[in-house]
Formats: structure tokens, C-alpha cells, sequence
């Protein structure tokens, strides 16, 4: 049933982002150029999402446990860290070059283009080396902590 769930929740997700123009990169692009051609349009697109995310958290986070998960998967750090803000920083870098970001780039394969051929295969290999080196990083540390 998670299964279904999930599948359900990232079509209606999708769909969502093909409504919006998300899955367009010029239109994404157009809403980043605020000194040149700006497309204010998808600030509707953040401000539903933000509206509905405060409403439903206010009601989900007073559940002991979400439906179909044994407990909350919430953050522990509450402080901003420099693997959060270079990572924020690389997401919003490569967001503004391409257009894309992970969620519209997966729902373009529905109907992919050009961009996607490269766009996708270049963000899995980011995230590749990302679980890499992390996991390099990980090994160090335990390696300096032995010493």
C-alpha cells in the first residue's frame, strides 16, 4: 500500500508540475530573470504550495505517526551547516542554468525533449558523486577517529 501511495502522490505531484509550466525551462528561466524578461506567474505555483504545506503540517505533525510509515522522518539539525548552504547553492546554480530542477525534470520523461537526454543523466551522475564522496567522508572520519 506505501507503494501505491507514493506512486499515487507522484503522479498528482507531476501533474501538477506539467499544469504549472514547471516542466517548461524557458518559463522557469523567465521567472528567475527578474532584471530582464520576468514571468511572475509561477509565484502563484510557490504560493499554493506554501499555503497548502502550512495548513496540512499544522493538522499531519499532530498525528503520532504519519498513515503509512511506523514514525515522522523530520529533520534533527535545526541550524544551517556549509554541506547545507554549498548544497543549496549547487541546487539553485544548476536550477538557474538549466531551467530544471529533480522534481520536473523526473516528469519530463513523460514526455521528454532534448534537454531532458542530457539534464537527467547529469543530475543522477551528480547525485552519484554526491553518495560517494559522502561516503569517502564518512570512512575518513571513522578512520581519524580510530587513531
Amino acid at each position: 500500500m506505501p507503494l501505491l501511495v507514493s506512486l499515487l502522490s507522484g503522479l498528482i505531484f507531476g501533474l501538477g508540475l506539467g499544469l504549472s509550466g514547471m516542466t517548461h525551462a524557458q518559463k522557469v528561466l523567465d521567472f528567475l530573470d527578474l532584471a530582464g524578461n520576468w514571468d511572475p506567474s509561477l509565484l502563484f505555483v510557490l504560493g499554493g504550495a506554501v499555503s497548502v504545506t502550512v495548513v496540512a503540517f499544522h493538522f499531519v505533525l499532530k498525528r503520532d505517526k504519519p498513515v503509512f510509515a511506523t514514525g515522522f522522518d523530520l529533520p534533527l539539525r535545526k541550524h544551517l551547516d556549509a554541506p547545507l548552504l554549498i548544497g543549496a547553492a549547487v541546487f539553485g546554480i544548476g536550477w538557474g542554468i538549466s531551467g530544471y530542477c529533480p522534481g520536473p525534470a523526473i516528469a519530463l520523461l513523460a514526455a521528454p525533449n532534448q534537454e531532458a537526454w542530457i539534464f537527467i543523466p547529469a543530475m543522477l551522475a551528480g547525485a552519484c558523486l554526491h553518495r560517494l564522496w559522502s561516503a569517502l567522508q564518512r570512512k575518513a572520519t571513522v578512520g581519524d577517529e580510530k587513531e
